[in-house]
């Protein structure tokens, strides 16, 4: 064996069946905890990362200058970083998440049939889920957290550019869960970077209910393409804010600002901007100085250049574009009509804003679109598990299955029926004995 061969094997992870099927048996001890020894763990887990803040924040410093000696895109070495600021937060929302009502076990609809059955429909633990991800160390953190509030394990297949982060907050996990006497093996973190390792995973359909990738949309194909087991897609971010004729222009300004510049790097930042042409002689000149000092590039169409002189043209394919840069597109459309029509043809389905004081507009906005979500004068950077009251996500779903948009824990778990009766029979015959 040579050297390259050895030091492989030296960091070579269990066998993946070996790893899921531990995780698996885990996930039916979490399942079985009581919603005080639930929040007790996650409490402990947020001390546990909070204790070892410099040990990660060393590891995150370690994958970052990496990152960047491999020339790796800006956006992504964002994801990556972690500073005290951003540790504090993934340690606000574990305790957030510890704090919020469990969903396992709630009776979300109950009715009496007329043959006396009581039927009820009850939130009960996925399973296994594997989370399979790019970069973003605190998703290894949210993730675990939010799959063990929801009584389930969770397999955790970051990427190469993150994997000592990833090691120091799963190893503060791994020391909350022993404490508590709790199988580590419900947050497995799998340390096995192979490619082919991720498609063994995505085939134990006997194993693993749920895949989640989070990440390029070459990452989320490849696991599209490859899964056999249900998979949950968080795609791109094409988010769109349409300031309307009857708009506030300073709040189409602020939310345009903060949508565009407070993080460029994050799937809920806008791309494009559209503006109807009534408003738009008095408003691109506004944004495009205010853009303009805060370093964004406007590529615009002919019209939106003719108001701003110095905006690049733009093409189609910038309007479909997930930047996850300073860039923005800009297009001035006739109505209300058209930019619904924009939207349906370039979007993603994540998020979409309309700035308006024209309610009857934006109900129109609201029902015409079937995003993931959608904000009425309010910024695109709230589309956020944690901004709108579930602690974190473990991604912003844009595949309509049982979970769409943002996901917490409550997404994790699924409904069954229990059916409670004193000796019905459905057939008379089946009563002679």
């Amino acid at each position: 064996m040579n050297a390259a061969a050895e030091k492989r094997s030296e960091h070579a992870s269990p066998d993946i069946r070996e790893q899921a099927l531990a995780a698996r048996a885990a996930g039916a001890v979490i399942a079985a905890l009581s919603t005080a020894a639930k929040r007790d763990a996650l409490d402990a887990m947020a001390d546990a990362l909070a204790a070892q803040s410099k040990e990660i924040l060393a590891a995150n410093a370690h994958d970052v200058e990496a990152a960047e000696a491999k020339g790796l895109a800006a956006a992504m070495i964002d994801r990556l970083r972690l500073d005290a600021a951003r540790l504090a937060g993934i340690v606000h929302a574990l305790r957030e998440i510890a704090a919020l009502p469990d969903p396992v076990g709630q009776v979300t609809r109950r009715e009496q049939r007329p043959n006396g059955l009581a039927i009820e429909r009850v939130r009960i633990p996925l399973g296994l889920i594997a989370m399979i991800y790019e970069a973003r160390p605190n998703v290894t953190a949210d993730a675990a957290a939010l799959c063990f509030h929801a009584g389930n394990a969770v397999l955790l297949r970051g990427g190469s550019e993150a994997i000592h982060s990833n090691r120091a907050i799963a190893a503060a996990l791994h020391a909350a869960l022993r404490a508590h006497g709790l199988p580590e093996a419900a947050v497995t973190l799998v340390e096995d970077l192979r490619r082919e390792t991720v498609m063994q995973l995505l085939q134990l359909t006997d194993i693993v209910d749920l895949a989640i990738p989070r990440g390029g949309v070459g990452l989320i194909r490849f696991v599209a393409e490859h899964a056999r087991v249900p998979v949950i897609k968080h795609y791109q971010g094409v988010c769109h804010l349409y300031v309307d004729a009857r708009a506030d222009l300073d709040l189409a300004l602020r939310l345009a600002i903060d949508g565009k510049t407070t993080r460029p790097s994050a799937c809920n930042a806008l791309e494009t901007l559209l503006v109807h042409k009534d408003i738009a002689p008095a408003f691109l000149p506004r944004v495009a100085q205010a853009l303009r000092t805060r370093n964004v590039e406007l590529r615009g169409d002919v019209v939106s250049r003719t108001l701003v002189l110095d905006m690049k043209p733009a093409t189609e394919d910038d309007y479909a574009a997930e930047y996850l840069d300073l860039i923005l597109a800009v297009r001035v459309v006739d109505d209300l009509d058209a930019a619904i029509a924009h939207i349906r043809r370039h979007g993603s389905d994540h998020t979409e804003v309309i700035a308006t004081r024209d309610e009857a507009a934006a109900d129109k906005f609201v029902h015409a679109l079937r995003s993931a979500v959608v904000l009425v004068n309010a910024s695109s950077r709230f589309s956020d598990g944690g901004e709108l009251g579930l602690g974190a996500e473990i991604g912003i779903s844009t595949t309509r299955l049982h979970a769409y948009g943002p996901m917490g824990a409550e997404s994790l778990t699924i409904e069954r029926y229990v059916v409670r009766g004193d000796g019905q029979i459905r057939h008379a015959e089946s009563a002679r004995i």
